[in-house]
């Protein structure tokens, strides 16, 4: 590694480093003076609230690596270009494509940093940040599914709710139905509503259909106190509980509910595709932003942020666009994380092609 490399490589990493130093603690700042009011509202425990914001960091971080990765590339690349340091570089026989390698190594070193911790660290500050988020935040708000509830767990036996009320532990409309391997109904049990006082589960106007053959036995009681093999977060998981998954644990979550037959199993693929796209949006961003930056402009280098703050918000509102359409309408989860990426990748090569004339 050359003078150069080092050089360049330094001022790509301090910079990134000191743009976060910058922008959390004013996150944080900010979201205390808008929560302080809930959280002393709802008695929120002093040791609780720093473990919140530690988890805070960790977690809103993570979201925003790439925005200030790209912001502070284009920050630290426009002083070297209005400084002439860019063009002494190139001047003295250096290709722009071996300018670019100190830019390449830093966003790998910045890639394996985002994906170690997207895959490990920020999966378990997650879930703290949403726990402390509905039980003092959000008080009384439900965290989970609470409509039309539909679950297979095994290969045999299907379960619905119309609805669910978690502090309660009712749900209501409730139906078994049990096949047999030759997919033919073997019983059917209904009830109005059934709740759940630990293991044990009561169904009031508890009706059960039985087929045998051509014949159906139906018993009906008015209410029955029974056992099932299922529990309450089986049914009804938190609508965060992707995000609180390391990579082991969501893929065999997922798995789960592909074989339960969950239907916003989108949203749940799409938490794992992101996790990897994170690191790959890394180096597509560094090269926009060394494009954008590596050139002298009239405007300085207020041009370049305003374009690269311009960028970003555009990079955001693809990912949000295309996340809901996985989550919301079927579409494709990988897909909907490629499209952004290759969009944007699109665009690195022409503003390279560009900058390199």
């Amino acid at each position: 590694m050359t003078i150069i490399d080092r050089y360049i490589l330094k001022r790509y990493l301090v910079t990134f480093v000191v743009m976060l130093l910058l922008f959390i603690p004013i996150g944080i700042m900010a979201n205390l003076a808008e929560q302080i009011g809930k959280m002393i509202d709802n008695e929120a425990p002093l040791n609780e609230i720093l473990i919140y914001y530690l988890n805070f960091t960790i977690y809103i971080g993570s979201l925003l690596f790439p925005i200030f990765l790209f912001l502070s590339i284009i920050f630290f690349t426009s002083k070297l270009a209005s400084n002439t340091e860019i063009v002494a570089i190139l001047s003295s026989g250096v290709s722009y494509g071996r300018f670019l390698r100190p830019y390449l190594i830093g966003a790998t070193i910045i890639a394996f940093v985002m994906l170690t911790m997207g895959m490990f660290l920020v999966p378990n500050a997650s879930k703290g940040f949403n726990e402390f988020k509905y039980k003092y935040l959000k008080k009384g708000k439900q965290d989970r599914v609470t409509s039309n509830i539909f679950n297979q767990l095994n290969e045999n036996d299907f379960i619905y709710v119309s609805s669910f009320d978690p502090g309660r532990k009712i749900g209501y409309n409730f139906t078994f139905e049990r096949f047999t391997d030759e997919d033919q109904l073997e019983f059917k049990i209904s009830a109005t509503n059934i709740r759940w006082i630990d293991s044990l589960y009561r169904l009031t106007s508890y009706r059960k259909r039985i087929v045998k053959g051509d014949t159906a036995i139906i018993e009906s009681k008015r209410r029955l106190d029974t056992l099932f093999t299922f529990k309450i977060d089986d049914l009804t998981p938190v609508s965060y509980i992707a995000e609180t998954k390391n990579l082991a644990e969501l893929n065999k979550f997922i798995d789960d509910q592909k074989r339960k037959g969950a239907s916003n199993i989108n949203s749940y693929i799409l938490v794992k595709y992101k996790r990897w796209a994170m690191p790959i949006s890394a180096f597509i961003l560094t090269l926009i932003a060394v494009a954008v930056s590596s050139v002298k402009r009239r405007g300085g280098m207020g041009i370049n942020l305003a374009f690269g703050i311009g960028v970003a918000f555009i990079y955001i509102f693809f990912d949000r666009v295309f996340g809901t359409l996985a989550e919301q309408s079927g579409f494709s989860p990988i897909l909907a994380v490629i499209i952004p990426n290759l969009l944007f990748g699109i665009l690195a090569f022409y503003l390279l092609q560009k900058a390199k004339r």
